[in-house]
């Protein structure tokens, strides 16, 4: 989001441009997409190879897809979509794996949901977290993954983010956890 002058994913939409439920691409569940997903782009800009749109849905280019085949991952879904104005080919990048792994203690601060937030449904999940650290013994040698209860977070070994790099892929950004 701080690159200046890129484009701005929105929201997902179907053929009709009916919105697309945007909290489907974090489950961590393999998904059967129901016709076309497109992006549309507001405002327009440099294109990225990795790009966050509205809700944190990670969508990628061809040439990160390579680097994933390459190295073999298999704890992703990439899902081709359209995005408005853009040759292709695009993907939703859907992490497969969740892991309860965020170590509260060694966080800046995290926040939990709580009755007075009235939001019931989200009691006892995590409303913030700052300064993200995870126990890396929990997350089984897992490459690509998102924590339990903060979706908003999409990690990656070491390994992965050394080949993202040295391909040169734009709009990335990695901060150790």
């Amino acid at each position: 989001m701080r690159i200046a002058n890129r484009w701005h994913l929105r929201s997902p939409v179907d053929e009709r441009r009916q919105e697309i439920n945007p909290w489907q691409f974090d489950d961590g569940g393999w998904i059967e997409p129901q016709g076309i997903i497109r992006f549309p782009v507001k405002p327009d800009g440099m294109t990225l190879d990795f790009t966050l749109s509205s809700f944190s849905i990670p969508v990628v280019s061809s040439r990160f897809v390579q680097v994933f085949e390459r190295l073999g991952i298999q704890e992703v879904q990439f899902l081709p979509v359209e995005v408005e104005n853009h040759a292709g080919p695009w993907f939703i990048l859907n992490a497969l794996r969740i892991f309860r792994c965020i170590d509260d203690a060694r966080c800046e601060e995290v926040r939990y949901w709580r009755p007075e937030h009235g939001q019931p449904e989200k009691l006892g999940e995590y409303r913030s977290v700052a300064g993200l650290r995870i126990d890396p013994a929990k997350v089984e040698g897992a490459r690509v993954f998102r924590p339990w209860g903060w979706s908003i977070a999409l990690i990656i070994s070491e390994d992965l983010k050394e080949a993202l790099e040295r391909e040169g892929l734009t709009g990335t950004r990695f901060t150790e956890v």
